[in-house]
């Protein structure tokens, strides 16, 4: 279990500026979030970030390294927005990282069930890092959003599995589109 900041430490720097005469109201959403990101379990492979610091917790990032499966070898970078009527509203996740996956676009839009209709209140962060990760391990031809690489997934493995590798690694142009290689960063 990884401690990021503690809910408690974060109670008593919001105590301290209330007795200043600065309160700072937290929604709903945001105390949920402090208490799953306190108790987030993420695999080795995968890492967090608050590129706007760690009082601004509504957005940050997801670094996934994949250790095993077709992308193995390859670092994607997500981008988590969690709106404040979390947990009654799933997060925002977007692939930053230009990647080609029947479950993921070339703009980034993800498609895992527990991001839109199946998602419940009682799901986590940790459920949907999770998710973002068997994606990646076992990628759904017949549910896609990549139309094209489901279907040379689905028409041809052999070949799907060929150009998975070499976009992750050197990079490639795959019917007319440039997939850098997939180093964890903003590309696309």
């Amino acid at each position: 279990m990884i401690k990021l900041f503690s809910v408690k430490e974060k109670q008593k720097k919001d105590a301290a500026a209330a007795a200043n005469g600065k309160a700072v109201k937290q929604s709903a959403g945001e105390l949920r979030l402090q208490k799953d990101i306190s108790e987030l379990d993420l695999p080795k492979s995968v890492a967090i970030r608050f590129p706007d610091g760690q009082d601004k917790i509504m957005s940050f990032e997801i670094t996934m390294k994949p250790d095993e499966g077709l992308y193995k070898g390859g670092a994607f970078l997500f981008s988590f927005n969690v709106p404040s009527g979390y947990p009654h509203d799933p997060p925002k996740v977007k692939c930053l990282t230009k990647v080609y996956h029947p479950n993921i676009d070339l703009e980034g839009n993800i498609c895992l069930n527990i991001l839109r209709e199946d998602w419940k209140p009682v799901l986590t962060i940790t459920a949907v890092v999770y998710g973002l990760n068997f994606l990646f391990l076992a990628p759904n031809p017949d549910d896609p959003l990549n139309k094209e690489a489901a279907q040379m997934m689905a028409q041809s493995p052999g070949q799907f599995e060929r150009l998975v590798s070499q976009s992750i690694t050197r990079g490639c142009s795959i019917a007319g589109e440039y997939f850098p290689p997939a180093r964890g960063d903003r590309s696309g």
